[in-house]
C-alpha cells in the first residue's frame, strides 16, 4: 500500500506502535539505573554487605553490557536486513527484545545477568534505525527530524511513566519482576507492530557491502564521535542518579521513581524542540544544543543538594540530551549517502557507547571515593569533547566545500533517505 493512500488514523496508529517500541526499549534501557542498589544486593551480596557504594559502581556493569550490545548488534543486523521487509524485521526485532529481557530476569548469577543484557541490547539500534526510516516515509519528505523525534518520544515517555513505574515495582517487588514485566511490554509491542503497520518493503538495492560503505566516510565517524561522547555526558550521571538523589540530595529512595519522571518530561519536551531544529539544520542543532547539555550538567552538579536543585537539574539535562538526539540521527542519515538503513541504526551504537562509557567512567570516579556527584564533572568534560568534535566536523566540511570537494556532509537530504512501501 502506498504511503499516499494510508488515512491519517492509519499513519497515526502506525506511529503509535513504533513509538511503543521505543517506550519498552526505553523502559528497558533506563530501569537499571534506578534499581542499581537492589540489583547489587540481590547478585552481589557479600560485596555489598562490606563496602555497598563499590556493589553498585561494579552492577553498572549491567548497564554497559546492554550498551554494549546495541553497539554490536546496530551495525550488524541493519547492515544483514535491510533488504528485508520492514513490518516483519520490526516484528523480529520485539521478539528478541521479549526472549532477552525475560533471560535478564530470570538469570541466577551476575555473570549471567550481565551476559543477557548485553543479549537483550542487541537488537535495540536495529529497531530504532528502521523504525526511524518507517516513520520519515509516513511522515513525508522534509520532515525527517520530526519523525526521528515521534519514535523516539515512545523513549522519552518511558522516562516519564514506564521508568518511574518499574522501578517503583522493582523496589517493592524485586528487580527480576520488573524486568519480567518489561518484557510484556515487548510483547505487546510485537503484536501492535503486526497489526498497524502497513506492508513495506525493504532496500531491493541494499547489500552489506554497500551499508558498510558509509562506515568509510569521515562525517559519519565525525557523527558516531559527537554522540558517543557527547552523550557520554548524560549517561555518567543518569546511571547514578538513584545514589545521587539518597546520598547527595538525601532524600528517601522512594524519590527515585520522581526524579525519574522529572528527568523524563524533560527529555519529551526536549526530544520536540531538537526534531524540529534537526529539520532546519542538523550540525547547526547540534552546535546549539551540545552547549545547552554543557550548561546543565555543571548546574545540576553546582545545586544537586538540594532538593529543588536535583529536580531542575535533571529536567534540564534530560531536556538538552533528548534535542541533540534527532539532530544526530538526522545528521547520520545526511552524511551516509545510500547507506541509510545502516546510518539509522549505528546511531544508537554511537549512543549506546557513550552509556558505557559514561556508566563506566561515573562507576570509575565513584570508585575512587570522589562521591556521587563526581560523574556529574566527568559528563562536563565528555560533553566538551563532543562539542569539539561538532567544531571540527563542521570545519572539516566548510574546507572541503570552498575546495570544491564532496558534499556528503552537507545538511541536505540525501536521495532514498526514506523507504516506500510495497508496491509503491
Amino acid at each position: 500500500m502506498p504511503m499516499t493512500e494510508l488515512s491519517p488514523v492509519r499513519v497515526r496508529l502506525a506511529l503509535l506502535a513504533l513509538a511503543l517500541g521505543g517506550f519498552a526499549i526505553g523502559t528497558t534501557e533506563f530501569v537499571a539505573m534506578g534499581l542499581l542498589p537492589e540489583i547489587a544486593r540481590d547478585t552481589l551480596p557479600a560485596l555489598s554487605a562490606a563496602d555497598p557504594d563499590a556493589a553498585i559502581a561494579q552492577s553498572g556493569l549491567v548497564i554497559s553490557a546492554y550498551a554494549l550490545g546495541v553497539v554490536v548488534g546496530a551495525p550488524t543486523i541493519a547492515a544483514l536486513a535491510a533488504r528485508f521487509p520492514r513490518r516483519e524485521l520490526l516484528l523480529a526485532l520485539a521478539v528478541a527484545f521479549t526472549v532477552g529481557t525475560v533471560a535478564s530476569a530470570l538469570a541466577p548469577s551476575f555473570g549471567l545477568v550481565v551476559a543477557a543484557r548485553f543479549l537483550a541490547g542487541l537488537p535495540h539500534g536495529a529497531y530504532f534505525g528502521i523504525a526511524a526510516l518507517v516513520a520519515a516515509s509516513l511522515m513525508g519528505p522534509g520532515r525527517r527530524g520530526q519523525g526521528v523525534a515521534m519514535v523516539l518520544s515512545g523513549l522519552t515517555v518511558a522516562n516519564i511513566v514506564g521508568v518511574p513505574a518499574v522501578t517503583f515495582l522493582g523496589q517493592v517487588a524485586g528487580w527480576r519482576v520488573a524486568y519480567l514485566v518489561v518484557a510484556a511490554i515487548f510483547a505487546v509491542t510485537a503484536v501492535t507492530v503486526r497489526l498497524a503497520l502497513p506492508p513495506m518493503a525493504g532496500d531491493a538495492g541494499a547489500t552489506m557491502r554497500r551499508e558498510l560503505g558509509a562506515l568509510r566516510r569521515g562525517q559519519v565517524w565525525f557523527a558516531l564521535g559527537i554522540g558517543s561522547i557527547g552523550f557520554g555526558g548524560f549517561f555518567a550521571v543518569y546511571s547514578y542518579v538513584a545514589p545521587l538523589t539518597t546520598e547527595v540530595t538525601g532524600l528517601p529512595a522512594d524519590r527515585v521513581p520522581l526524579v525519574l519522571v522529572v528527568g523524563g518530561v524533560g527529555m519529551t519536551v526536549g526530544n520536540l524542540l531538537g526534531g524540529r531544529l534537526a529539520d532546519r539544520g542538523a550540525l547547526r542543532a547540534v552546535y546549539l544544543l551540545l552547549p545547552a547539555l554543557i550548561a546543565a550538567l555543571v548546574l545540576l552538579a553546582l545545586i544537586s543538594r538540594w532538593p529543588l536543585g536535583l529536580f531542575l537539574g535533571v529536567f534540564l539535562v534530560g531536556a538538552a540530551t533528548a534535542a541533540v538526539s534527532p539532530a544526530i540521527q538526522t545528521r547520520l542519515m545526511d552524511v551516509a549517502g545510500e547507506s541509510q538503513t545502516l546510518a539509522a541504526a549505528i546511531n544508537h551504537s554511537s549512543l549506546n557507547v557513550g552509556n558505557s562509557l559514561g556508566a563506566a567512567l561515573g562507576g570509575a570516579v565513584i570508585a575512587a571515593g570522589l562521591g556521587f556527584v563526581a560523574p556529574t564533572w566527568v559528563g562536563v568534560a565528555l560533553g566538551a569533547l563532543g562539542l569539539l568534535l561538532a567544531v571540527g566536523s563542521g570545519l572539516v566540511e566548510r574546507r572541503a566545500t570552498a575546495s570544491g570537494g564532496s558534499a556528503r556532509g552537507t545538511d541536505r537530504s540525501p536521495r532514498g533517505s526514506t523507504t516506500g512501501a510495497e508496491g509503491a
